[in-house]
Protein backbone atom coordinates (compact mmCIF):
# COMPACT_ATOMS: atom_id res chain seq x y z
CA UNK A 1 0.00 0.00 0.00
CA UNK A 2 1.26 3.39 -1.00
CA UNK A 3 2.03 6.27 1.29
CA UNK A 4 -1.02 8.20 -0.07
CA UNK A 5 -3.03 5.54 0.31
CA UNK A 6 -1.89 4.95 4.01
CA UNK A 7 -2.75 8.96 4.48
CA UNK A 8 -6.09 8.86 2.92
CA UNK A 9 -7.14 5.51 4.94
CA UNK A 10 -6.00 7.70 8.38
CA UNK A 11 -7.96 10.33 6.70
CA UNK A 12 -11.44 8.47 6.62
CA UNK A 13 -10.32 6.82 10.08
CA UNK A 14 -9.65 10.32 12.21
CA UNK A 15 -12.95 11.55 10.13
CA UNK A 16 -15.03 8.55 11.63
CA UNK A 17 -13.94 9.21 14.90
CA UNK A 18 -14.78 12.74 14.41
CA UNK A 19 -18.09 12.12 13.16
CA UNK A 20 -18.29 9.68 16.17
CA UNK A 21 -17.24 12.27 19.07
CA UNK A 22 -19.89 14.95 17.43
CA UNK A 23 -22.70 12.20 17.33
CA UNK A 24 -22.05 10.99 20.50
CA UNK A 25 -21.99 14.93 21.64
CA UNK A 26 -24.87 15.87 20.51
CA UNK A 27 -26.76 12.85 21.92
CA UNK A 28 -25.10 13.79 25.32
CA UNK A 29 -26.73 16.93 25.28
CA UNK A 30 -29.96 16.05 23.65
CA UNK A 31 -30.42 13.58 27.42
CA UNK A 32 -28.72 16.99 29.48
CA UNK A 33 -31.09 19.23 27.53
CA UNK A 34 -34.46 16.71 28.37
CA UNK A 35 -33.28 16.64 32.36
CA UNK A 36 -32.98 20.75 32.11
CA UNK A 37 -36.32 21.18 30.61
CA UNK A 38 -37.96 19.05 33.65
CA UNK A 39 -36.21 20.79 35.87
CA UNK A 40 -37.04 24.28 33.95
CA UNK A 41 -40.48 23.77 33.26
CA UNK A 42 -41.49 22.00 36.21
CA UNK A 43 -39.27 22.34 39.16
CA UNK A 44 -38.67 26.28 38.54
CA UNK A 45 -42.35 26.99 37.51
CA UNK A 46 -43.26 25.19 40.89
CA UNK A 47 -40.95 27.18 42.97
CA UNK A 48 -41.76 30.45 41.42
CA UNK A 49 -45.04 29.83 42.06
CA UNK A 50 -45.17 28.14 45.53
CA UNK A 51 -42.72 31.39 46.53
CA UNK A 52 -44.75 34.18 45.38
CA UNK A 53 -47.28 32.69 47.18
CA UNK A 54 -45.70 32.36 49.89
CA UNK A 55 -44.27 36.11 49.71
CA UNK A 56 -47.84 37.37 49.58
CA UNK A 57 -48.91 35.54 52.73
CA UNK A 58 -45.96 37.26 54.24
CA UNK A 59 -48.48 40.26 54.73
CA UNK A 60 -50.94 38.29 56.88
CA UNK A 61 -48.12 36.66 58.88
CA UNK A 62 -48.23 32.88 57.37
CA UNK A 63 -45.95 33.51 55.32
CA UNK A 64 -43.14 35.00 57.49
CA UNK A 65 -42.63 31.33 58.74
CA UNK A 66 -43.54 29.52 55.37
CA UNK A 67 -40.91 31.82 53.44
CA UNK A 68 -37.77 30.64 54.74
CA UNK A 69 -38.06 27.05 54.18
CA UNK A 70 -39.63 27.66 50.50
CA UNK A 71 -36.49 30.14 49.47
CA UNK A 72 -33.86 27.82 51.32
CA UNK A 73 -35.82 25.28 48.25
CA UNK A 74 -35.16 28.02 45.70
CA UNK A 75 -31.57 27.80 46.61
CA UNK A 76 -31.23 24.49 46.98
CA UNK A 77 -32.97 24.47 43.54
CA UNK A 78 -30.01 27.20 42.20
CA UNK A 79 -26.81 25.02 44.27
CA UNK A 80 -27.80 22.35 42.15
CA UNK A 81 -27.85 24.01 38.81
CA UNK A 82 -24.92 26.00 39.62
CA UNK A 83 -23.64 22.30 39.93
CA UNK A 84 -24.59 20.80 36.73
CA UNK A 85 -22.85 24.03 34.70
CA UNK A 86 -19.98 23.43 36.35
CA UNK A 87 -19.81 19.65 36.06
CA UNK A 88 -21.36 19.46 32.22
CA UNK A 89 -19.66 22.23 30.77
CA UNK A 90 -17.12 23.80 33.20
CA UNK A 91 -19.72 27.13 33.58
CA UNK A 92 -18.38 28.38 36.84
CA UNK A 93 -21.53 30.51 38.46
CA UNK A 94 -20.75 32.39 41.46
CA UNK A 95 -22.88 32.52 44.02
CA UNK A 96 -24.35 35.91 45.43
CA UNK A 97 -25.81 35.08 48.53
CA UNK A 98 -24.74 37.37 51.19
CA UNK A 99 -23.14 35.93 54.54
CA UNK A 100 -25.59 34.54 56.38
CA UNK A 101 -26.07 36.00 59.84
CA UNK A 102 -24.90 32.20 61.93
CA UNK A 103 -27.38 32.76 64.64
CA UNK A 104 -30.32 33.04 62.45
CA UNK A 105 -29.01 30.56 59.79
CA UNK A 106 -30.74 27.60 61.63
CA UNK A 107 -33.77 29.03 62.43
CA UNK A 108 -35.75 28.11 59.64
CA UNK A 109 -38.84 29.63 60.98
CA UNK A 110 -37.96 33.11 62.21
CA UNK A 111 -39.45 35.85 61.27
CA UNK A 112 -36.51 38.25 61.12
CA UNK A 113 -34.91 35.90 59.21
CA UNK A 114 -37.35 35.93 56.68
CA UNK A 115 -37.28 40.09 56.71
CA UNK A 116 -33.06 39.37 56.17
CA UNK A 117 -34.13 37.24 52.97
CA UNK A 118 -37.04 39.50 51.76
CA UNK A 119 -34.41 42.72 51.72
CA UNK A 120 -31.22 40.37 50.28
CA UNK A 121 -31.07 41.20 46.73
CA UNK A 122 -30.36 37.79 45.84
CA UNK A 123 -33.64 36.54 46.77
CA UNK A 124 -35.25 38.75 43.77
CA UNK A 125 -32.73 37.85 41.27
CA UNK A 126 -33.48 33.82 42.18
CA UNK A 127 -36.91 34.37 41.80
CA UNK A 128 -36.37 36.35 38.45
CA UNK A 129 -34.08 33.28 37.05
CA UNK A 130 -37.11 31.02 38.06
CA UNK A 131 -39.51 32.99 36.16
CA UNK A 132 -36.82 33.50 32.74
CA UNK A 133 -35.52 29.84 33.60
CA UNK A 134 -39.08 28.36 33.37
CA UNK A 135 -39.92 29.96 30.03
CA UNK A 136 -36.83 30.86 27.67
CA UNK A 137 -34.42 28.61 29.55
CA UNK A 138 -36.63 25.87 28.53
CA UNK A 139 -36.79 26.70 25.25
CA UNK A 140 -33.03 26.52 25.18
CA UNK A 141 -32.62 23.26 26.81
CA UNK A 142 -35.35 21.35 24.58
CA UNK A 143 -34.33 22.18 21.53
CA UNK A 144 -31.44 20.30 21.07
CA UNK A 145 -33.62 16.93 22.29
CA UNK A 146 -36.64 18.42 20.05
CA UNK A 147 -34.53 19.02 16.57
CA UNK A 148 -33.26 15.14 16.93
CA UNK A 149 -37.02 14.02 17.34
CA UNK A 150 -38.80 15.95 14.93
CA UNK A 151 -35.30 14.85 12.52
CA UNK A 152 -36.18 11.29 13.19
CA UNK A 153 -39.86 11.82 12.74
CA UNK A 154 -39.69 13.31 9.17
CA UNK A 155 -37.60 10.37 8.18
CA UNK A 156 -40.08 8.19 9.11
CA UNK A 157 -42.68 10.30 7.59
CA UNK A 158 -40.67 9.09 4.36
CA UNK A 159 -40.24 5.46 4.59
CA UNK A 160 -44.17 5.50 4.73
CA UNK A 161 -45.94 6.97 8.67
CA UNK A 162 -47.46 9.73 5.89
CA UNK A 163 -50.16 7.52 4.62
CA UNK A 164 -51.57 6.38 7.66
CA UNK A 165 -51.19 9.80 8.73
CA UNK A 166 -52.78 11.42 5.72
CA UNK A 167 -55.46 8.71 5.74
CA UNK A 168 -56.25 9.84 8.96
CA UNK A 169 -56.27 13.70 9.16
CA UNK A 170 -56.57 14.43 4.79
CA UNK A 171 -53.58 16.58 5.33
CA UNK A 172 -50.66 16.83 7.85
CA UNK A 173 -48.01 20.10 8.42
CA UNK A 174 -44.46 18.94 8.76
CA UNK A 175 -43.10 22.29 9.95
CA UNK A 176 -43.76 24.32 6.67
CA UNK A 177 -44.56 20.61 4.25
CA UNK A 178 -47.60 19.80 3.72
CA UNK A 179 -47.25 16.05 3.15
CA UNK A 180 -49.74 14.65 1.14
CA UNK A 181 -48.00 12.30 -1.20
CA UNK A 182 -44.56 10.07 -1.38
CA UNK A 183 -42.59 13.59 -3.13
CA UNK A 184 -43.73 15.62 -0.22
CA UNK A 185 -43.04 13.37 2.28
CA UNK A 186 -39.47 12.98 0.86
CA UNK A 187 -38.96 16.65 0.82
CA UNK A 188 -40.13 16.38 4.60
CA UNK A 189 -37.16 13.59 5.25
CA UNK A 190 -34.76 16.49 3.82
CA UNK A 191 -36.30 18.72 6.00
CA UNK A 192 -35.70 16.10 8.88
CA UNK A 193 -32.07 15.51 7.97
CA UNK A 194 -31.72 19.29 7.95
CA UNK A 195 -33.16 18.86 11.67
CA UNK A 196 -30.67 16.49 12.63
CA UNK A 197 -28.06 17.94 11.32
CA UNK A 198 -28.42 20.99 13.48
CA UNK A 199 -28.71 19.12 16.43
CA UNK A 200 -25.32 17.20 15.98
CA UNK A 201 -23.76 20.96 15.05
CA UNK A 202 -25.69 23.22 17.58
CA UNK A 203 -26.79 20.80 20.42
CA UNK A 204 -24.25 20.64 22.78
CA UNK A 205 -24.07 24.88 22.17
CA UNK A 206 -27.57 25.03 22.86
CA UNK A 207 -26.93 23.81 26.60
CA UNK A 208 -23.94 25.75 26.94
CA UNK A 209 -25.97 29.15 26.19
CA UNK A 210 -28.29 27.97 28.74
CA UNK A 211 -25.80 27.89 31.40
CA UNK A 212 -24.30 31.19 29.99
CA UNK A 213 -27.89 32.72 30.37
CA UNK A 214 -28.22 30.95 33.90
CA UNK A 215 -25.05 32.58 34.89
CA UNK A 216 -26.19 36.02 33.80
CA UNK A 217 -28.87 35.82 36.24
CA UNK A 218 -27.68 33.56 39.06
CA UNK A 219 -24.00 34.60 39.28
CA UNK A 220 -22.02 37.96 40.26
CA UNK A 221 -19.29 39.11 39.05
CA UNK A 222 -15.53 39.04 40.10
CA UNK A 223 -15.46 42.86 41.28
CA UNK A 224 -18.89 41.99 43.34
CA UNK A 225 -17.52 39.07 45.24
CA UNK A 226 -14.35 40.94 45.96
CA UNK A 227 -16.58 43.66 47.38
CA UNK A 228 -18.79 41.43 49.24
CA UNK A 229 -15.91 39.71 50.65
CA UNK A 230 -13.51 42.68 51.98
CA UNK A 231 -16.99 43.69 53.79
CA UNK A 232 -16.99 40.18 55.03
CA UNK A 233 -13.68 40.51 56.44
CA UNK A 234 -13.90 44.27 57.69
CA UNK A 235 -17.23 43.21 59.94
CA UNK A 236 -15.13 39.93 61.26
CA UNK A 237 -11.78 41.84 62.09
CA UNK A 238 -13.83 44.42 63.90
CA UNK A 239 -15.77 41.38 65.82
CA UNK A 240 -12.20 39.88 66.29
CA UNK A 241 -11.22 43.10 67.94
CA UNK A 242 -13.95 43.49 69.87
CA UNK A 243 -13.43 39.98 71.31
CA UNK A 244 -9.76 40.57 72.08
CA UNK A 245 -10.43 43.46 73.62
CA UNK A 246 -13.07 42.00 76.04
CA UNK A 247 -11.01 39.24 77.11
CA UNK A 248 -8.00 41.58 77.78
CA UNK A 249 -10.55 42.99 79.96
CA UNK A 250 -11.32 39.82 81.74
CA UNK A 251 -8.03 39.16 82.16
CA UNK A 252 -7.00 41.92 83.63
CA UNK A 253 -10.11 41.97 86.03
CA UNK A 254 -8.99 38.41 87.16
CA UNK A 255 -5.94 39.23 87.79
CA UNK A 256 -6.85 42.02 89.69
CA UNK A 257 -9.33 40.60 91.92
CA UNK A 258 -8.10 37.13 92.59
CA UNK A 259 -4.60 36.38 92.25
CA UNK A 260 -3.06 40.03 92.20
CA UNK A 261 -5.23 40.35 95.82
CA UNK A 262 -4.02 37.49 96.82
CA UNK A 263 -0.25 38.32 96.87
CA UNK A 264 -0.73 41.17 98.19
CA UNK A 265 -2.51 39.85 101.94
CA UNK A 266 0.55 37.49 101.39
CA UNK A 267 2.60 40.18 101.46
CA UNK A 268 1.37 41.42 104.26
CA UNK A 269 1.28 37.91 106.46
CA UNK A 270 4.65 37.77 105.79
CA UNK A 271 5.44 41.19 107.49
CA UNK A 272 3.38 39.77 110.63
CA UNK A 273 5.23 36.25 110.31
CA UNK A 274 8.36 38.48 110.73
CA UNK A 275 7.35 40.66 113.66
CA UNK A 276 5.99 36.93 115.55
CA UNK A 277 8.75 34.70 115.06
CA UNK A 278 10.77 36.41 117.71
CA UNK A 279 8.04 36.70 120.46
CA UNK A 280 5.20 34.13 119.47
CA UNK A 281 6.28 31.47 116.91
CA UNK A 282 3.41 29.31 117.99
CA UNK A 283 1.39 32.07 116.28
CA UNK A 284 4.46 32.42 113.53
CA UNK A 285 3.67 29.05 112.31
CA UNK A 286 -0.18 28.77 112.15
CA UNK A 287 0.49 31.93 109.63
CA UNK A 288 2.82 30.29 107.65
CA UNK A 289 0.32 27.23 107.38
CA UNK A 290 -2.39 29.59 106.19
CA UNK A 291 0.26 31.12 104.05
CA UNK A 292 0.89 28.10 102.30
CA UNK A 293 -3.06 27.60 102.11
CA UNK A 294 -3.12 30.43 100.15
CA UNK A 295 0.26 30.17 97.58
CA UNK A 296 -1.68 26.66 96.61
CA UNK A 297 -5.02 28.69 96.40
CA UNK A 298 -3.19 31.43 94.14
CA UNK A 299 -1.29 29.08 91.95
CA UNK A 300 -4.69 27.30 91.21
CA UNK A 301 -6.11 30.83 90.43
CA UNK A 302 -3.23 31.61 88.17
CA UNK A 303 -3.52 27.96 86.33
CA UNK A 304 -7.46 28.29 85.39
CA UNK A 305 -6.24 31.93 84.49
CA UNK A 306 -3.97 30.47 82.05
CA UNK A 307 -6.12 27.80 81.58
CA UNK A 308 -9.03 30.05 80.00
CA UNK A 309 -5.81 32.10 77.53
CA UNK A 310 -4.67 28.91 75.87
CA UNK A 311 -5.30 25.15 78.01
CA UNK A 312 -2.63 23.06 78.41
CA UNK A 313 -4.20 20.02 77.10
CA UNK A 314 -4.97 21.64 74.20
CA UNK A 315 -1.34 23.15 73.68
CA UNK A 316 -0.07 19.37 74.10
CA UNK A 317 -2.69 17.16 72.70
CA UNK A 318 -4.26 18.93 70.09
CA UNK A 319 -8.44 19.52 69.70
CA UNK A 320 -9.54 16.14 70.06
CA UNK A 321 -8.29 15.06 73.45
CA UNK A 322 -8.86 18.81 74.70
CA UNK A 323 -12.53 18.70 73.77
CA UNK A 324 -12.84 15.10 75.82
CA UNK A 325 -11.44 16.64 78.51
CA UNK A 326 -14.57 19.35 78.37
CA UNK A 327 -16.69 16.79 78.19
CA UNK A 328 -15.61 15.36 80.74
CA UNK A 329 -15.47 18.25 83.64
CA UNK A 330 -19.68 18.63 82.80
CA UNK A 331 -22.01 17.05 85.66
CA UNK A 332 -23.72 14.96 82.84
CA UNK A 333 -22.84 12.20 80.75
CA UNK A 334 -21.17 13.52 77.33
CA UNK A 335 -20.93 11.21 74.53
CA UNK A 336 -17.92 12.02 72.24
CA UNK A 337 -17.35 11.33 68.85
CA UNK A 338 -14.18 12.39 67.43
CA UNK A 339 -12.42 11.91 63.75
CA UNK A 340 -9.64 14.40 63.34
CA UNK A 341 -7.03 13.93 60.76
CA UNK A 342 -4.44 16.00 63.40
CA UNK A 343 -3.75 19.40 64.48
CA UNK A 344 -4.43 22.33 63.05
CA UNK A 345 -3.22 25.92 63.29
CA UNK A 346 -2.99 27.10 66.97
CA UNK A 347 -5.57 30.14 66.48
CA UNK A 348 -7.77 27.80 65.06
CA UNK A 349 -7.90 25.14 67.62
CA UNK A 350 -8.31 27.50 70.23
CA UNK A 351 -11.38 28.91 68.68
CA UNK A 352 -13.17 25.82 68.13
CA UNK A 353 -12.09 24.66 71.74
CA UNK A 354 -13.64 27.88 73.55
CA UNK A 355 -16.48 27.77 70.90
CA UNK A 356 -17.45 23.92 72.17
CA UNK A 357 -16.45 24.43 75.50
CA UNK A 358 -19.13 27.49 75.73
CA UNK A 359 -21.87 25.30 73.73
CA UNK A 360 -20.77 22.63 75.88
CA UNK A 361 -21.78 25.15 79.40
CA UNK A 362 -25.09 26.41 77.64
CA UNK A 363 -26.10 22.71 77.25
CA UNK A 364 -25.37 21.94 80.83
CA UNK A 365 -26.73 25.30 82.63
CA UNK A 366 -29.70 25.65 80.28
CA UNK A 367 -30.93 23.38 78.75
CA UNK A 368 -32.11 20.51 81.72
CA UNK A 369 -30.89 18.02 79.07
CA UNK A 370 -30.12 14.46 80.66
CA UNK A 371 -27.46 13.42 78.31
CA UNK A 372 -25.18 15.49 75.51
CA UNK A 373 -23.68 14.15 72.74
CA UNK A 374 -20.89 15.93 71.10
CA UNK A 375 -18.96 15.61 67.36
CA UNK A 376 -16.19 16.83 65.82
CA UNK A 377 -14.77 15.82 62.35
CA UNK A 378 -13.20 17.73 59.42
CA UNK A 379 -14.47 16.65 55.55
CA UNK A 380 -11.42 17.15 53.81
CA UNK A 381 -13.82 17.96 50.15
CA UNK A 382 -14.93 21.20 51.48
CA UNK A 383 -12.06 21.87 53.94
CA UNK A 384 -14.17 22.09 56.82
CA UNK A 385 -13.98 21.35 60.84
CA UNK A 386 -17.07 21.04 61.81
CA UNK A 387 -18.16 20.30 65.95
CA UNK A 388 -22.09 19.35 67.03
CA UNK A 389 -23.37 19.34 70.38
CA UNK A 390 -26.57 18.07 70.66
CA UNK A 391 -28.28 17.94 73.61
CA UNK A 392 -32.03 16.04 74.89
CA UNK A 393 -33.50 19.21 76.97
CA UNK A 394 -36.30 21.33 76.39
CA UNK A 395 -35.42 23.07 73.68
CA UNK A 396 -36.58 26.95 72.44
CA UNK A 397 -32.45 28.15 72.75
CA UNK A 398 -32.73 32.08 71.37
CA UNK A 399 -29.35 33.04 69.88
CA UNK A 400 -30.36 36.20 70.68
CA UNK A 401 -31.21 35.59 73.85
CA UNK A 402 -28.04 36.25 75.81
CA UNK A 403 -27.63 32.17 76.24
CA UNK A 404 -23.66 32.75 75.15
CA UNK A 405 -24.19 31.87 71.34
CA UNK A 406 -23.41 35.59 69.93
CA UNK A 407 -20.02 34.77 71.78
CA UNK A 408 -19.53 31.67 69.45
CA UNK A 409 -20.74 33.32 66.62
CA UNK A 410 -18.22 36.39 67.23
CA UNK A 411 -15.43 33.77 67.92
CA UNK A 412 -15.93 31.78 64.68
CA UNK A 413 -16.88 34.72 62.65
CA UNK A 414 -12.83 35.94 62.85
CA UNK A 415 -12.12 32.48 60.56
CA UNK A 416 -14.89 32.76 58.28
CA UNK A 417 -17.01 30.20 60.24
CA UNK A 418 -20.16 29.73 60.74
CA UNK A 419 -22.71 28.38 63.54
CA UNK A 420 -26.34 27.21 63.07
CA UNK A 421 -28.91 26.31 65.78
CA UNK A 422 -31.93 24.23 65.84
CA UNK A 423 -33.96 24.33 68.81
CA UNK A 424 -37.75 23.61 68.59
CA UNK A 425 -39.67 23.84 71.67
CA UNK A 426 -39.05 20.20 73.39
CA UNK A 427 -35.70 19.47 71.73
CA UNK A 428 -33.37 18.27 71.19
CA UNK A 429 -31.24 21.67 70.24
CA UNK A 430 -28.51 20.94 67.89
CA UNK A 431 -25.68 23.17 68.10
CA UNK A 432 -23.43 23.18 64.86
CA UNK A 433 -19.69 25.24 64.50
CA UNK A 434 -18.04 25.32 61.19
CA UNK A 435 -14.55 26.71 60.30
CA UNK A 436 -12.87 26.60 56.95
CA UNK A 437 -9.56 25.18 57.66
CA UNK A 438 -6.58 23.16 56.22
CA UNK A 439 -4.63 20.61 58.76
CA UNK A 440 -1.45 21.83 59.76
CA UNK A 441 1.53 20.05 58.19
Amino acid sequence: MSDTEHRQRDRERDGGRHHGARIRAAMRAAGQGAVLSVLSLVVSLFLFIVAVVSIALATVGIGLYTTPWVLGLVRAHAAHRRRLARDWYGVAIRSGYPPEQPARAGLAGNPVRTLDLLRSPATWRDLEWLLLDATAGFCLAVLPLGLLADGLFGILLAVGLWEPISDATGSYWYAFVPVDSQATANLAALLGLLWIGLALRFGPTLVRTHFTTTRLLLGISVKQALTRRVEHLTETRHDALDTSAAELRRIERDLHDGAQARLVAMGMNLGTVEALIARDPEQARKLVAELRENSAETLNELRDLVRGIHPPVLAERGLGDAVRALALRLPMPVETEVSLPGRFAAPVESAAYFAAGEALTNAAKHSGAQRIWLEAGYRAGDRMLRITVTDDGRGGADPRGGTGLAGIERRLGAFDGILAVSSPAGGPTVVTMEIPCDPAG
